[in-house]
């Protein structure tokens, strides 16, 4: 794979008490990417290749989710996805953005789709990747495979079983290199950073904190926000069939999917999602 560098400095700002951590390249209307959860991830892990490609054309910030590489964990008194998009918010009210088009993969799909029902006055757009939240699988396992291998590194972390989830995230394995199970090792064994996940799996499925949440997918036909869902066809993590309802009931909403790919599409094609993504961000909205 082959991609522009871009070096960038992680800033770090304390919002309400909370140190947030994120990166920013660029000038003009405000993207904000979101990242997905996993084993050693962050904004930067997600991201740095696609950075200098959005830069171009976007004020591009890119943050560290609560509980995610230099964001702290905030309290988690309500389901992750919410706690985050609230935090998200608080972030660009931080950063003077009103509204913005949005980037999110995995969890971070689930955390900006969380944002537009909560407040679609400040989500324009939203391109969710192999997306959370929104998603209903209808014929694969629950949980997937990809989360299966997650939790069993949880349970005993070990650089085969990390290698072992590594596989489940793209459909051609050279891309998983030595320096990416290093890096990937060395994020999820940090002081803190297994605890922390342990966590935030934990509120995602706490029955206590859902009895009084109502899936996103149930609300899929009130959203008001116009969506593109891209989805790698051979996504282990979450798998292609969960797309389909979200795409039936999303009132403004296209699917595009990328074959011979598998979650990770902004590494895996790389160019095909920049540009779809690039296209349908800055597209004139017929009235």
């Amino acid at each position: 794979m082959t991609s522009l560098t871009y070096e960038s400095t992680l800033v770090t700002k304390d919002i309400e008490g909370l140190n947030f951590a994120y990166h920013e390249a660029g000038e003009g209307e405000p993207l904000i990417l979101l990242h997905g959860s996993g084993l050693g991830v962050s904004a930067w892990s997600n991201y740095q290749h696609n950075l200098p490609v959005f830069a171009k054309n976007f004020r591009t910030i890119m943050p560290d989710l609560p509980g995610f590489g230099g964001t702290e964990l905030p309290e988690l008194d309500e389901v992750y996805s919410v706690v985050a998009a609230r935090w998200i918010a608080r972030l660009m009210d931080n950063l003077g953005i009103e509204s913005a088009g949005f980037i999110g993969n995995s969890m971070g799909g689930a955390v900006v789709a969380e944002l537009a029902a909560l407040h679609p006055e400040r989500v324009r757009r939203m391109a969710i990747m192999g997306s959370g939240g929104l998603s209903v699988s209808i014929f694969q396992a629950d949980p997937s495979e990809g989360f299966q291998r997650m939790f069993a590194f949880l349970e005993d972390p070990s650089r085969e079983r990390m290698v072992s989830w590594l596989e489940t995230m793209v459909y051609n394995r050279s891309l998983i290199t030595e320096e990416l199970i290093e890096q990937r090792m060395k994020n999820a064994m940090a002081d803190g950073a297994i605890e922390r996940l342990g966590r935030i799996f934990g509120a995602m499925f706490d029955p206590r904190l859902r009895t009084n949440y109502t899936p996103l997918w149930t609300r899929a036909a009130t959203f008001t926000t116009p969506t593109l869902m891209l989805w790698g066809r051979d996504d282990r993590m979450l798998p292609y069939d969960g797309a389909h309802y979200a795409n039936r009931w999303l009132p403004d909403v296209e699917l595009h999917t990328f074959s011979n790919c598998g979650h990770w599409t902004q590494i895996e094609r790389k160019a095909d999602f920049e540009r779809v993504a690039t296209e349908f961000l800055t597209r004139v909205i017929q009235k």
